[in-house]
Order: C-alpha cells, then sequence, then structure tokens
C-alpha cells in the first residue's frame, strides 16, 4: 500500500499487465491500446487536506500530457465532483479538456449521486448507458464494462439484480480469451467492510468473469493504491487526485487526511501501467506529482 496518486497509464498489447516509471520509454508491439486511469477529483472539495482539488486535478492532467506516448482515451473511477453542484462538473469537465485524449469513459461515485439519485450525472455523461449508467465497449480486442455500485448505498457498495443479469447477458458472446477490463467506483473486492469498502454482491460480478483468461479490475474509492490477484483476476484501486484517506482501520472512520501543505503532490501522483504479454502478475510503479518536500519544511 502507498500514497502515490491517481492517473493510471495502462498500455495492453495482450492480455498480461506489466509497469514501468514515469519517463521511461514506451515499448509496445503495434495494434496495441494505452488508457489512462484517474478517480476521485471530488471537484467542489475545499477543506484544509487540499483547498485546492481543481489544481492537483491539473497536475495529474499535465503528467498524462508529459507521456512519451499519447494515451487513446481516459477512464475516470467516479467522484468526479464533491457535491454533485453543476458547476462542479463543469469545473471538472473544463480541466479535463485540456488533456490530450479526448475521449473520456465516466462511472459515478457516491458523491456524483447523492443530491439527485445521478439524475444530473445521467444527464452529461449517460447517454448510451444502461440502467443508472452501465455499459460496456470493445477497443482493439479489449472489452471494456463500466459498472455502478454507489446508488442506493447500504454500508457496502451493491450492484442490483438488474446490471447483474445485464452483465451475464453481455458477457456471453464473448470469447474466453478476450481481455476484459472491468471499472467501477467502490472495490470489487472486500477491503475493509466497516467502512463499506467492498460490494456486497460483487461476487455473483466476478462469476461470470471466471473462464475468461484475463481479467482486470479497477476501482477508486479508497483514495490509495491496493493490489489483489485472484486466479485470473487482477485488482487495482487507484488513488485520488485530491486527498489521501487513512489505511483500513487506521483511524476511527475513513475521510480526508491532512498533510502538511508542502508535503501535498508527494502524497498525490501518478501510477503507470503496461498491459504487455509477458510474466502473468500486476505491477504498479507509483510517482507523486511533486517530489518530497524537505523534512525541515513540513
Amino acid at each position: 500500500m502507498a500514497w502515490a496518486g491517481t492517473g493510471v497509464l495502462w498500455t495492453i498489447a495482450g492480455g498480461v499487465p506489466g509497469s514501468r516509471a514515469f519517463g521511461q520509454d514506451v515499448q509496445t508491439s503495434g495494434g496495441g491500446l494505452s488508457f489512462v486511469q484517474i478517480s476521485d477529483s471530488h471537484i467542489g472539495f475545499s477543506k484544509p487536506a487540499n483547498p485546492d482539488v481543481s489544481g492537483t486535478l491539473q497536475a495529474a492532467v499535465e503528467k498524462i500530457n508529459a507521456l512519451p506516448v499519447e494515451p487513446e482515451f481516459i477512464i475516470h473511477t467516479g467522484d468526479l465532483t464533491h457535491t454533485s453542484q453543476p458547476a462542479e462538473f463543469d469545473t471538472m469537465d473544463q480541466i479535463l479538456k485540456g488533456a490530450r485524449p479526448k475521449q473520456i469513459y465516466h462511472v459515478p461515485g457516491e458523491h456524483d449521486v447523492s443530491v439527485d439519485d445521478g439524475a444530473q450525472y445521467l444527464d452529461r455523461y449517460g447517454k448510451g448507458t444502461q440502467g443508472k449508467g452501465w455499459y460496456s465497449f470493445d477497443h482493439k480486442g479489449v472489452h471494456f464494462i463500466g459498472l455502478v455500485n454507489v446508488v442506493k448505498l447500504e454500508g457496502l457498495g451493491k450492484l442490483g439484480a438488474d446490471q447483474l443479469a445485464w452483465l451475464e447477458a453481455d458477457l456471453k458472446a464473448r470469447s474466453a480469451s478476450t481481455p476484459v477490463v472491468v471499472f467501477a467506483h467502490i472495490p470489487l473486492w472486500t477491503i475493509y467492510p466497516e467502512w463499506g469498502w467492498g460490494t456486497q454482491d460483487s461476487e455473483q460480478a466476478l462469476s461470470c468473469l471466471k473462464r475468461f483468461g484475463s481479467v482486470t479490475v479497477l476501482n477508486g474509492h479508497i483514495h490509495q493504491v491496493m493490489q489483489k490477484v485472484e486466479g485470473n483476476v487482477s485488482f487495482h484501486t487507484a488513488m485520488s487526485t485530491a486527498f489521501a484517506q487513512p489505511a483500513p482501520g487506521a483511524a476511527p472512520a475513513p475521510g480526508p487526511m491532512k498533510v502538511p501543505g508542502a508535503r501535498l503532490r508527494s502524497v498525490l501522483g501518478i501510477a503507470e501501467v503496461r498491459y504487455i504479454v509477458r510474466e502473468h502478475s500486476l505491477a504498479v510503479v507509483d510517482s507523486a506529482l511533486a517530489d518530497e518536500a524537505p523534512a525541515a519544511g513540513d
């Protein structure tokens, strides 16, 4: 586990994940695919943990734009805003317009649906989706599935019967050799149920994916990097561009964690991952938005 930020660069040239540090040359075979995951921007948040979340999101965009190979699209895994206000959505959209990849795929976080049950989110980003905003698409031989597990929360996240039935039907026509990338806000594996860090019906969703040889699950919500490999499934949670949260059980409750202002960008950053044909393992190399500040300045 590490505080190291969000913005995960995925490069798919086969079906097996790997990684590289920022600044290294990207080596991918012809027909490869790269995309970026960002998460938990919380535009509208202005408490001491980070009074300038727009600024740190902009710093993440600058990191993305500095990549030597331009990603093909961005996936945002939720909590775009902090209070679902129109101006917050507008600000996030405006900042992300500055990113080199112009195609952006979204799933909502609980902060995007808490005010109006997701009506505004769906109006902005829900065109062509099903139900409360779930959908799938194919790109260069990879099947992508965006799930919604933040509506009508009951402690843990929940997908619900309608979405699970849709998922089963969506996957039926796919070959078991198809690489699958699933993305949702709340983790699809149980990290810390006391804090709601898990999805109560995730096992039903994962059972639909057992026959596939390569499955990668991308989540946000917990604002820290955690990874797990279970059979054919690699799980990865991304950091927030907004603020850090405590490790599971390390505080009375989850929530924004204040660090000295000079160190903020050293605990928010970028993680870059390649998806290539080689060893069957997932590795994430994290890069902060700024170098660690000297201790004397804390």
